[in-house]
């Protein structure tokens, strides 16, 4: 499956963003993962088929993972931004249990006044 991410860009702290990620088919778990400048990868949230969602703890409470399995998009609402949260965000998905993830190409986003 290709994963297109968009919605990503330059907000001021506190400020909210709405990324959404675009599948050429159906997904079966997804997830958003992010890379800060100099620093490795990392998971954001995780969305499985069954229902259960995981955060990382800096995304409890602010970041909101959700699909549209229907338009085989999915999204991440980011609220109360921080400058900690800049970096590339990339979507992952899977198309059946245990199947190898693929990658978007990732959207940049900028948290600065």
């Amino acid at each position: 499956v290709q994963l297109v991410e968009s919605g990503g860009g330059l907000v001021q702290p506190g400020g909210s963003l709405r990324l959404s990620c675009a599948a050429s088919g159906s997904t079966f778990n997804v997830g958003w993962y992010r890379q800060a400048p100099g620093k490795q990868r990392e998971l954001v949230a995780i969305d499985t088929r069954v229902g259960r969602t995981n955060y990382a703890d800096f995304a409890k409470g602010r970041f909101t993972i959700s699909r549209d399995n229907a338009k085989n998009t999915i999204y991440l609402q980011m609220n109360n931004l921080k400058p900690d949260d800049t970096g590339v965000y990339y979507c992952a998905a899977n198309t059946y249990s245990g199947g190898t993830f693929n990658w978007g190409q990732g959207t940049l986003v900028t948290v600065s006044r």
